[in-house]
């Protein structure tokens, strides 16, 4: 597991080669605008894909082999999409291409619906990719200040044991490297099926000067709501055990001016 020692030593290119193009300076035409942190089986990625085509998304996973599950499922679905657009091959001889993940057992079924239909996606997957990184302690090495524009935190481990609080994705430390990658007006969305975690969450971002919390009406027209709510593997088995998913979204406020602070 490696991480770059600070924004710029990123090769940006390998991980989108469609859309993030370096011109003869080496300035990569796109980066990075949506992370989504502990990305799982790559669910929201997926989802987020076609709704936002032109925009670069990312995945930080701390396990080995998830993460090469999502680069190959991501590879495949671009491969799938390709062959349906240049090709007469039937997806469903395709496959074989998606790795299998024992985690879920609709998983293969949901795979087989996504390569049928990946040569109707817009974008073809291209716009998302996926490292394996410890995202609590390398953010600020992927991303610039203010680069991106959503940050996702997806049923993260809650952590029960009061001594292992401090080790939660939502901490006062780690909200300032949050606030620092993620633009004025960005979004953070968090969603849990743990009362204590979400409220544990919510108290901390309330607290930070750079954060407020979205009303629910506000949020009434972003595709990303319902992409959070149920796209990811973890939101599929709270609603198979008739759980509870605890949501809410803050926005990034300005930072403020000199003698304000």
């Amino acid at each position: 597991m490696r991480s770059p020692s600070q924004p710029s030593d990123m090769d940006w290119t390998a991980h989108y080669p469609e859309l993030a193009v370096a011109n003869e300076d080496g300035i990569v035409s796109k980066k990075v605008e949506f992370a989504d942190i502990g990305c799982g089986f790559g669910g929201l990625l997926m989802r987020l894909a076609p709704l936002f085509p032109d925009t670069l998304m990312l995945g930080m996973e701390i396990r080995t082999q998830v993460t090469q599950y999502v680069h190959d499922k991501i590879l495949a679905l671009r491969l799938a999409h390709k062959r349906a657009r240049d090709s007469d091959i039937p997806n469903t001889e395709l496959l074989g291409d998606i790795p299998e993940n024992d985690e879920d057992a609709d998983e293969r079924q949901q795979n087989q619906r996504m390569v049928r239909e990946a040569g109707h996606i817009a974008g073809g997957y291209q716009n998302i990719s996926v490292i394996r990184s410890n995202a609590m302690k390398f953010l600020p090495n992927f991303f610039e200040q203010g680069q991106l524009s959503k940050i996702f935190f997806l049923f993260p481990d809650p952590h029960f044991k009061a001594r292992k609080h401090k080790a939660r994705i939502i901490s006062p430390t780690l909200l300032a490297e949050y606030a620092y990658v993620l633009r004025p007006s960005g979004i953070v969305y968090t969603i849990t099926d743990v009362r204590d975690l979400h409220e544990w969450m919510v108290k901390h971002l309330n607290q930070h000067p750079l954060f407020e919390r979205i009303a629910d009406e506000e949020l009434s027209g972003d595709p990303c709501v319902d992409a959070v709510t149920y796209s990811t593997e973890e939101g599929r088995k709270v609603e198979r055990n008739a759980g509870e998913k605890y949501f809410a979204a803050f926005r990034r406020l300005p930072n403020p001016s000199v003698g304000e602070e």
